[in-house]
């Protein structure tokens, strides 16, 4: 099976050795050109060159004589010939190995034959009149490739190294991706992936993370649309259903329809609210934000709650201008879930305290009712959905679409004991 692994692997191996052969091959064509090669051409082509003048200047027992010293002074092992192979010191026949040397394609001294456990280099002289041979002990290299030699094999395992190391190094995170993808697919939607490197790899893992994010973000506010909804929904269309069947008794229908229309604007306002905040949290760029006055803004859903309270509270308002960048529709919501259970916990013909005041770099709007306050171990809970505090005091959802409408505009809610009652803190940035 074929991976990115063993393609890296092979690729770079493949690259270096055609690379690295081809060098020596070249240098091997080349070598003749320079002074290259055991024995060196400028020395070798010195050492011919006084051959021949002693052989022309005295004959054989001075080619015999310099030869001799040659082997005694420098240890290489001389021989002077004429064109057709004869040995111009003793007579001997040469001419095989003349042949064989001017047979050769790579030229001398270059390219050296093995005979008798010996390399033998040779060299023609300008004009071929002569050839100077010389051998030396020792094994013959690799045939076509004088140059590579065993210090060569460090040079070749440094290489394989070097290339596992670089197969690792760039597999090895699209691996661990591959695997996270594996693991969030089978609905590990939590997985991620180590985006630790800024190149191309690091790249893909920082975008597979935004994705995971986005998914896992649209995943959870479903369910918890789900959640909320089914659990939320129950007590209202419990209501209704009560109202229907009194209604189909023949009691008082206009109690009943009224009964009924409330239950309705209730559910209507409820799906309506969590539909706003859990798109909101599912797509952020669904968030309408402009700059508005939360003075008037907050005045009139006071006024809408006045209407709705009647008789049964009284709600004060006191604010200032105050300008805020965000959504006026989670904003609605939230300010008036706030107020909403404030009213429903308001003692009969108690005040209900709203405040718009600017504080630090943001605006904080407070709802304060005097009933019977929450207790202590209960007040970092009491944003949670459907938690109920001892006693039998639920505050549904409510409380939760405000602070998570709020969390939306990077704002804050808190809520604390007023003693009488409770205060909810609402804090959202300034524009």
């Amino acid at each position: 099976m074929k991976t990115l692994y063993a393609t890296v692997l092979i690729w770079f191996l493949a690259t270096v050795a055609i690379t690295g052969l081809g060098l020596l091959w070249v240098t091997a064509m080349l070598a003749p050109d320079s002074d290259a090669g055991p024995p060196f051409r400028r020395p070798f082509a010195a050492q011919m060159e006084a051959a021949v003048r002693a052989h022309e200047s005295g004959g054989a027992a001075a080619l015999r004589a310099h030869l001799e010293t040659l082997e005694r002074v420098a240890g290489v092992n001389g021989m002077l010939t004429d064109a057709r192979g004869v040995n111009l010191a003793d007579g001997s026949d040469q001419s095989a190995l003349v042949a064989r040397f001017a047979a050769m394609r790579i030229l001398p001294p270059q390219a050296p034959l093995r005979r008798e456990g010996q390399f033998v280099f040779a060299m023609p002289s300008p004009g071929g009149r002569y050839w100077f041979f010389s051998s030396m002990p020792g094994g013959p290299p690799r045939r076509g490739f004088p140059l590579l030699m065993p210090a060569h094999l460090w040079v070749f395992a440094s290489v394989g190294l070097l290339s596992l190391w670089l197969a690792h190094h760039v597999t090895s995170p699209v691996r661990n991706l591959t695997k996270a993808v594996e693991r969030f697919g089978a609905g590990e939607l939590s997985r991620r992936v180590e985006a630790g490197r800024a190149d191309e790899v690091g790249q893909l893992a920082t975008s597979f993370n935004t994705m995971a994010d986005r998914i896992q973000s649209l995943v959870d506010s479903q369910r918890r649309l789900l959640a909320d909804l089914s659990h939320e929904l129950r007590s209202p269309l419990t209501r209704l259903g009560l109202a229907v069947e009194l209604a189909r008794e023949g009691g008082d229908r206009e109690a009943a329809l009224d009964r009924i229309q409330r239950e309705a604007d209730r559910l209507n306002s409820l799906v309506g609210g969590l539909l706003q905040v859990t798109r909101g949290e599912a797509d952020p760029g669904a968030i309408r934000f402009e700059e508005m006055d939360l003075d008037p803004f907050a005045a009139a859903i006071v006024e809408d709650a006045r209407l709705d309270a009647g008789k049964r509270c009284e709600i004060v308002y006191t604010g200032e201008s105050a300008v805020v960048n965000g959504d006026a529709e989670l904003l609605r919501r939230a300010i008036e879930n706030v107020l909403r259970n404030a009213v429903r916990f308001a003692p009969e013909g108690s005040a209900i305290d709203v405040a718009l005041r600017r504080e630090g770099s943001g605006v904080t709007v407070s709802v304060r009712d005097r009933g019977r306050g929450a207790p202590v171990e209960a007040l970092p809970h009491l944003f949670e959905a459907f938690y109920r505090a001892e006693g039998g005091g639920g505050f549904g959802l409510g409380l939760s679409i405000a602070q998570r409408a709020l969390e939306l505009h990077h704002g804050r809610i808190a809520a604390e004991n007023a003693n009488p009652g409770l205060r909810v803190s609402m804090w959202v940035p300034a524009a």
